[in-house]
């Protein structure tokens, strides 16, 4: 890869993405503008902003990575985010928007009247918020580490640094355009390659092997392991061996490894020859990370709607199930999500706005697995090595070199940076805006206005930045996947009972979001944490939201009927609101309720 090419489209990007959001400053001028972009937000830019800072680093860069590693089973990675939209349009997203909130915060103060309530809320939305931060930072660093051989914190910090500037400077109204614009460069960067790409493997004389079969070299292949793994080989192969192998030291010696199980340590370099069959992540032994591979070295081939191959203990169909609960209920309570929804000019704009969304989400997602298949049969190295997630960045290189494979290369490249960049500030900015309303004292807040705003972005990209540096090695999806877990059993059961329940009450409210969000957060951290044994604690630990979000429901219910003269006083107005048409119930007050509920309607012009 031209490391030239590919560090001028990033800067490229990032430049685009200053300028993009200076035009939204400049026609800023109320704090409303700030906030919810005055609430004027059309469909189809609405739809293209929120497409944008949804197709994340796991959309661009991890689905492609868990496809190479373990084949067609992470389709349904795609397919839960892409149905999580449909859930959200039968179920939220008009009555979200009726309510007037700003924040997932001011929705619960204002259906319960409760500031506990929207206290425990704002936790989560931090939380939440932090948890898929962390991996947009990490796949900035692993980007900009593949093009330039830089530290991988560089990256993260060049992406905070961009995103806390173009949040802080313009709002919401800045981010709906740049989000807009990212959107259709992240389609672009990946379906252009791909035509290139289709076209060199279709032309490439090399076997046509279906890319759930097992990975094979095609060429002479040196790889470092980056980390101490255990290796499962189905079959004897003679390589090349610098570093430690089942505990004995080898200085380029040549090496025959016996079919079974083989431990090698970080730092080894393993030089394979041509045809050789890729060893897989062995899914036994305490030193195994979280298991990426499956168990036997030359599996049956699986079908997507097969159950998942993940979880090191094999109960893959338990996998495969709280997979799909955490896709398709945690969309909804993802904050960066639901905070585009009050830009809205009503209820019926926001449901047109989900319906564009799913169109513009379900043709991105048919371009990663692509590059992954294409990565098995042309990168599969990438799954020893711990770096499975750059396979979308090397292919260019890796099938087609010379100039045409750099200026792809560097148009992915561009594309990855523009990930990045529209997810974290999607998601500063849903932080920020929780942290001004609910943590900086209220008085510095009434007086402060934006510019506490803009100094709660710093804490909003500074906690996830720094978090980076312990949890380095969490792939990108799979993260994001713990932040869905945690959204699914938290706020899911808060939106679809506060809109559709009317016996739902703050205790209620305040012992599920606690319950079922508390004890997803607990289990995955427990799980990275590697606190938990193999076997059953192990896969349900790893995959909460099976029973995390039935006892998030369970527990809102329970404590709601226990506690029955706790029932707002208004709730028949705040759920009539939710469900008329604005036509029938009035103009909903733009600002929502709580500390900051006003705020956004207030004239800016002598804060900033």
């Amino acid at each position: 890869m031209n490391h030239t090419y590919a560090v001028g489209a990033v800067t490229a990007v990032a430049l685009a993405t200053v300028l993009v959001g200076a035009l939204g400053l400049r026609i800023s001028r109320t704090t409303s503008d700030f906030y919810v972009a005055s609430r004027t937000v059309g469909p189809r830019l609405n739809a293209a902003a929120i497409s944008g800072e949804y197709l994340s680093a796991a959309s661009f860069l991890g689905i492609a990575g868990l496809v190479l590693m373990q084949g067609p089973a992470m389709l349904w990675y795609p397919v839960g985010y892409t149905a999580g939209y449909l859930v959200l349009l039968l179920l939220v997203a008009a009555p979200l928007r009726r309510s007037g909130a700003y924040t997932l915060s001011d929705f619960a103060e204002a259906r319960l009247e409760s500031p506990q309530a929207r206290r425990v809320a704002s936790l989560f939305v931090a939380g939440i918020g932090w948890l898929y931060l962390l991996p947009q930072l990490q796949g900035a660093g692993l980007t900009l580490e593949i093009l330039t051989g830089a530290p991988d914190w560089l990256g993260g910090l060049v992406v905070a640094l961009v995103v806390t500037g173009t949040v802080a400077a313009g709002g919401m109204r800045s981010i709906t355009f740049v989000q807009a614009f990212q959107y259709w460069l992240k389609l672009t960067a990946l379906l252009v390659p791909a035509l290139f790409l289709v076209a060199a493997w279709y032309g490439d004389g090399a076997p046509r092997a279906r890319f759930d079969a097992p990975a094979v070299f095609r060429a002479h292949t040196a790889v470092r392991v980056a980390d101490t793994l255990r290796i499962e080989v189905g079959a004897p192969v003679t390589l090349t061996v610098t570093g430690r192998v089942d505990g004995r030291t080898y200085e380029r010696d040549t090496l025959t490894l016996t079919p079974g199980t083989h431990r090698v340590e970080h730092g080894t370099e393993l030089a394979f020859p041509a045809g050789a069959m890729v060893p897989e992540r062995a899914s036994t032994g305490d030193d195994t990370p979280p298991a990426f591979g499956r168990g036997d070295p030359r599996p049956a081939p699986l079908g997507w709607s097969q159950p998942l191959a993940g979880g090191r203990d094999g109960h893959q169909l338990y996998a495969t199930y709280g997979l799909i609960l955490a896709t398709f209920l945690g969309t909804m309570g993802l904050p960066h999500v639901a905070v585009r929804f009050y830009t809205s000019p009503h209820g019926r704009a926001a449901r047109r706005t989900t319906l564009v969304v799913l169109g513009l989400v379900g043709v991105f997602y048919l371009l990663p697995p692509l590059y992954g298949a294409l990565g098995r049969i042309y990168a599969p190295e990438l799954a020893l090595t711990g770096a499975a997630d750059a396979a979308v960045l090397v292919l260019p290189d890796r099938m087609l070199g010379g100039v045409l494979g750099d200026l792809l290369g560097a148009l992915l490249a561009g594309g990855a940076c523009a990930a990045f960049l529209s997810t974290a500030s999607g998601l500063t900015l849903s932080v920020a805006g929780v942290l001004t309303q609910d943590v900086l004292p209220a008085r510095a807040t009434a007086r402060g206005g934006v510019r506490h705003f803009r100094l709660a972005t710093l804490l909003a990209t500074a906690v996830p930045l720094g978090a980076g540096v312990v949890a380095s090695d969490v792939p990108v999806a799979d993260a994001v996947g713990l932040a869905f877990a945690v959204s699914a059993s938290s706020f899911c059961p808060l939106l679809v009972l506060g809109i559709w329940w009317p016996r739902l009450t703050p205790p209620g409210a305040v012992a599920g979001l606690l319950l079922g969000g508390g004890s997803a957060l607990t289990a995955v951290m427990a799980t990275r944490a590697g606190l938990v044994p193999a076997g059953w604690p192990h896969t349900l630990l790893a995959w909460p939201a099976v029973w995390s979000v039935p006892l998030g429901f369970l527990s809102m219910i329970l404590v709601s009927l226990a506690t029955p003269r706790r029932v707002p006083a208004g709730t028949p107005r705040i759920l009539a609101r939710l469900h008329l048409p604005e036509e029938f119930s009035g103009k909903a007050q733009p600002g929502g309720a709580g500390r900051g509920g006003s705020r956004p309607e207030a004239v800016a012009g002598g804060e900033r």
